[in-house]
């Protein structure tokens, strides 16, 4: 009965944040809200919404924009607005970190004028589908997209960009997040955008609708760390600023306890509601939920039945 309970008690919590998840999915109103754009480093910059959701690259120089990701699709005009704050050339290219509407729902509106749309091939096929399910806030639907905002150009492994003064270097990183997801490095100005397998803001969402994984999380961030250099500079999915390979350690490190603590439990046969109970996330919880609609409650799980735990209630 205490699970249960406790399984009611989560639901009603979530509730409100569904209603607001299904609203932001479905592309509301985004009337009041104002997007920012500030220095990276090099020929890069970051838009960001207020909350720091769905961060955008942007590459500038003589030979046009290159735009990481395009927000919703009701900031399209505001977040053009931003890129003329620092340039005049047109956009040309957008490439997609991955599936998620709050990185891919100005698509349609960008392509409509001009832009030229990359994305690796899982992401593309994830289009076609009648409806998209994601995870955040006990999980919500969007419909699907546009023909036209679908990726023209994708890859499987790994593309360049040759604009600007560097070679950009787009390439497939394990299924993490999405099985989709893709960095993108500009070298010669030494940043990284890592799309939402990395974030400041939570404990990582695996979106395991979408071909996510625990195991692809670590090996992800563990690719990014090896490429970071002391000076790189790192755009996270989500997240207030931009940080540096120290955080993406720290950010391993964490995930690699919690897994380790909840592999111990496992092996001596917990089940889920016993592990939720020994609280394993309790030294992480003050700096990793500070994003509405993901928390331990729903990054425990995914590390459980990532390991092999079997079992949703403890027997009474």
């Amino acid at each position: 009965m205490r699970g249960l309970q406790r399984f009611v008690l989560h639901i009603t919590a979530i509730l409100p944040l569904c209603a607001a998840a299904t609203s932001s999915h479905g592309q509301g109103n985004f009337a009041g809200v104002n997007l920012s754009i500030s220095p990276v480093a090099g020929n890069v910059f970051m838009i960001q919404r207020p909350g720091g959701g769905g961060n955008i690259g942007v590459q500038v120089g003589p030979d046009g924009v290159l735009l990481v990701d395009s927000l919703f699709a009701p900031l399209s005009e505001k977040l053009v607005a931003a890129v003329k704050q620092v340039t005049d050339e047109e956009i040309r290219f957008l490439i997609n970190t991955h599936i998620h509407i709050d990185h891919i729902g100005g698509n349609e509106n960008l392509a409509e004028m001009g832009v030229l749309i990359f994305a690796h091939d899982n992401t593309r096929l994830r289009f076609f589908e009648e409806r998209s399910r994601f995870p955040r806030a006990g999980g919500s639907f969007v419909p699907q997209q546009a023909e036209a905002a679908r990726p023209l150009i994708t890859f499987n492994d790994a593309m360049s960009f040759h604009m600007n003064g560097e070679e950009v270097q787009t390439f497939l990183v394990p299924p993490a997040h999405t099985d989709g997801d893709v960095f993108v490095y500009f070298p010669e100005s030494d940043v990284m955008h890592l799309g939402d397998v990395y974030r400041t803001t939570s404990y990582p969402i695996i979106d395991t609708y979408n071909g996510g994984s625990l195991k692809g999380t670590i090996s992800a961030i563990n690719m990014a760390i090896d490429i970071a250099g002391a000076e790189t500079k790192i755009i996270p999915g989500h997240g207030l600023e931009v940080v540096g390979r120290d955080e993406l350690i720290e950010f391993r490190d964490m995930i690699l306890d919690i897994q380790g603590q909840v592999l111990s439990m496992i092996v001596k046969g917990k089940k889920l509601e016993e592990v939720m109970n020994a609280n394993p996330t309790a030294a992480y919880d003050a700096q990793w939920t500070t994003d509405p609609g993901w928390g331990a409650e729903d990054f425990i799980p995914i590390v459980y039945y990532s390991l092999g735990g079997s079992g949703r209630l403890a027997d009474r």
